[in-house]
């Protein structure tokens, strides 16, 4: 599956000291290791020092933007639609890895280890992993409610926010169940890339470290990815082929929502995907297909999603750009 901004399991992967450290990662209670195994790196200081670059980079950018965004659903009144409660619930999450993820994992790049001990490697592993895969299920959710609502022979309640409510807690519970495994003994949380973040471990080879995995991949990613394709390409033929149920402003503002939600979901994919196949490189190939140095790229890319998701969003929707240009105009900016 893929999990939630974090670098692909690269305990040194092929190598009998890398095999070591996966193993000790496994071991003890909730999968809590030696804090001795989690200050293995493979990276040059200049090495660790882009890394950290591109980290504080991205972390700064995703906590403005989401930040900005929750800012504006919690002043303006008009901006707490059905559909926007499920666009800041991906919001919440995504600040949420720009808060309780991101640091940690800039932290380590600067000093070219993991700071936090076998607990917190385990925590990081859980919590980002946690709101990853919220972000993706909301965005099922999301695209499961556009589908219902533009299919439905009425206008939509834009005062009902009882399914929308639903689907929030779908998307945070259904996350945790596929979160909590690891740290029960399905799998296991531990070391991974580098040496500077955590996450499921994907290297290891046996049947409970791989019966997870492909759990996982089809409960958290092959299925959500089927009912957006399914969604999306239900109504894209729909508003081809039909006219005339709703007012031409009411059609035209439901197609510009749909449009902003497809590009949000194919921007998500887009960071996603490279992660996606390492991960299955490095859980299915041979030992040493997937070196730490490998899988940094995809690792950044993936977080690159907490701070794409807002900007698609406000530069996007017309009533937060405008709720948008307000705020600045009350600043002085």
């Amino acid at each position: 599956m893929i999990v939630s901004n974090v670098s692909l399991s690269g305990c040194a992967v092929g190598s009998d000291r890398g095999g070591a450290l996966c193993t000790a990662a496994g071991q003890g209670h909730l999968g809590i290791a030696d804090d001795a195994s989690y200050r293995t790196t493979t990276l040059s200081p200049t090495g660790h020092l882009v890394v950290a670059v591109c980290l504080g980079f991205i972390g700064t950018l995703g906590l403005l933007n989401n930040l900005l965004v929750l800012v504006l659903f919690c002043h303006y009144k008009a901006l707490r639609s059905p559909i926007n409660m499920l666009l800041m619930n991906i919001s919440v999450s995504d600040l949420l890895v720009c808060v309780l993820g991101t640091p940690f994992s800039f932290a380590a790049s600067t000093q070219g280890r993991w700071l936090i001990g076998a607990r917190g490697c385990v925590w990081y592993g859980f919590a980002n992993s946690l709101f990853g895969i919220v972000s993706l299920i909301s965005l099922a959710v999301l695209s499961y409610e556009r589908y219902s609502t533009m299919m439905g022979p009425t206008e939509a309640d834009a005062s009902n926010y009882r399914k929308v409510s639903l689907g929030i807690g779908l998307s945070w519970a259904y996350s945790l169940l596929w979160t909590l495994p690891p740290l029960f003994g399905w799998s296991h949380y531990g070391p991974e890339g580098p040496g500077t973040t955590c996450s499921v471990d994907w290297t290891t080879k046996t049947a409970n470290n791989i019966s997870y995995i492909v759990c996982l991949f089809i409960a958290c990613l092959a299925l959500p990815f089927v009912v957006i394709v399914y969604c999306y390409s239900r109504l894209f033929r729909a508003i081809k082929q039909v006219s005339g149920l709703h007012s031409a402003m009411s059609r035209k503002r439901e197609q510009r929502v749909l449009l902003m939600v497809g590009i949000m979901v194919a921007c998500y994919l887009l960071c996603w995907l490279p992660y996606g196949v390492m991960a299955l490189l490095a859980t299915f190939g041979s030992p040493g297909l997937v070196t730490p140095e490998a899988s940094i790229v995809p690792s950044l890319l993936a977080k690159t999603s907490t701070f794409i998701n807002p900007v698609i969003y406000i530069f996007m929707n017309k009533q937060v750009r405008g709720a948008g240009g307000t705020a600045r105009r009350c600043l002085g900016v």
